[in-house]
Formats: C-alpha cells, structure tokens, sequence
C-alpha cells in the first residue's frame, strides 16, 4: 500500500491481532486510549491531524487502518473504491439495520488492550461515517466509558427503519443501556442525508440524558458558510477558527474526552 511520506512519520506502526485478525495499528502520545476509529477513504491527512488533536489533548491515540491506504488525502475516485470495498466486505453492516458490524468485536478487543497498556478508568472511541456508529458498539464492554459517534453513518439510510438504526444490535443496545455511568457523544450536520435526524431521536429514545447531542444547523444561506453536502464534523468539513461551529465540536469532543478519561472540565452543554 501507498503511504504518503511524512503523513504518519510521527506515528508508530504496530500490528495487533485478534481472533486470527491482524490489522496495522498507528499509535502515538501518551496518557488514557483512545481508539480513533478513520472515516473512508481511510487514514486520511485531516484524520491524522485530528488524531495530533487529541494527542495534544492528553491521549494515547490508536488509529487501526480498517481500509484505504494509510497517509493518502481523499479525492472522488479513491473514497468509491473505498466503499465499494468496505460495502462487499463481511466485516461491515452497510445495510442491515440493527445489526452490529462483525469488525467492532475486534475494536472491542484493541480498545482492551490499549486501556491495558495506557491506565487510567478505561478507554475512549471516535468514530466517524462508516464507522460512527461502531464507538457506541464497542461501549458493551466497561472498558469503554468514552465514546463518541461522529456522523454515523451505517447501515446507510434507505427506508424508514434504516433511517433510526444506530448500527447497533438490539441486544447490544440493550447491554449498553444497562451501564447507567455511560455517557455518549454524538455529532451530525442537520442537513446530511447520510446521518438522518430520524437516527439520533432513536440514539436518544434509547441514552436519554446520558447521550450529548451536537447538531450543527447548516440550511443554505447559513451565517457561516457550511456546505450544504457537510459530512466530516471533525475532518474534512472542520473549520479550525475560534467561533466556528465545527471547531466548537471539536472542542466539546476534547472536553468529554478529559472528563471521562482525566476528570477535566464536564462537557458542555448545548
């Protein structure tokens, strides 16, 4: 696989195995884990960078390379080849509705490992499009106590009960629901198609007050010149200025993280 020099230079490649599954693993900085889980078409610059945020914040971070290739920016032919791939592949629930994708029990099992490695109370999860919904997921085990869900986006939005799924099994679901010290964080642009707001009145039926919601409005015309097709809150679509709404997403994301993983300062509230 291609990697664009310096894109990861300051990452560590490892390899973890789990269940007779070995996936490479880019690791760096130090304190409590957090499993930053990429977006497609993979481990893309602004993911990377994203990553070096939370580093900055306090965290281990470990990004596993699920698909595409490591250090590669996005452009319109790599991200189809991309979910073409990611759609064929067994490992992920593209379209069954209340169903957990197979790929998180090994999630669950790197999150174990890097909680082991790094201490403190647990362990954190972003993840984001494809796999947003696969943080919550992996929040079946206790060692998960921080996750957050950026843009959710499987199984992909056909018809009315694809469009509440959180891509989470409803026995899954309900082992969630049974850990009444889980916090969830959750992040969607109102306009997305991709991340229905049918789907987060069900992440909320099911979390109530234990899920932060953040949903940032961008109709046309807004004041701040979002795009109307904004998918990657924390990514691609993120504009690091003071005052903007994504950068105030991104901060909210840090803040739930210490507070979770470093008793910092509580999450703010919308």
């Amino acid at each position: 696989m291609t990697e664009s020099p310096g894109t990861l230079a300051d990452f560590e490649r490892a390899r973890f195995t789990h269940a007779g599954v070995t996936r490479d693993v880019y690791r760096g900085g130090s304190g409590p884990g957090v499993v930053l889980i990429h977006e497609l078409p993979g481990i893309t610059p602004k993911v990377a960078a994203l990553a070096r945020r939370v580093v900055d914040a306090g965290f281990t971070v470990a990004m596993p390379q699920l698909a595409g290739e490591p250090g590669r920016a996005p452009s319109g032919p790599y991200v189809a080849r991309s979910l073409a791939a990611v759609c064929v592949s067994a490992e992920f629930a593209t379209w069954a509705a209340d169903r957990t994708s197979p790929v998180v029990e090994w999630l669950r099992a790197l999150a174990r490992d890097l909680a082991a490695r790094c201490g403190g109370p647990g362990a954190g999860a972003i993840g984001m499009c494809f796999s947003g919904g696969f943080a919550l997921a992996m929040a079946v085990d206790d060692t998960m106590v921080a996750p957050v869900c950026s843009q959710p986006s499987l199984p992909f939005a056909v018809g009315a009960r694809r469009r509440r799924s959180p891509g989470v099994s409803p026995e899954d679901l309900a082992r969630i629901r049974a850990r009444p010290d889980l916090r969830c964080m959750a992040l969607r642009f109102t306009h997305d198609r991709a991340v229905p707001g049918e789907r987060f009145a069900a992440l909320r039926e099911a979390l109530g007050d234990r899920l932060v919601a953040i949903e940032i409005d961008n109709p046309p015309g807004n004041p701040h010149g979002i795009r109307r097709l904004a998918h990657s809150v924390l990514t691609e679509d993120l504009v690091d200025e003071p005052g903007h709404p994504t950068r105030e997403a991104l901060e909210r994301v840090l803040d739930f993280l210490r507070a979770r993983l470093l008793a910092g300062p509580a999450p703010r509230e919308a």
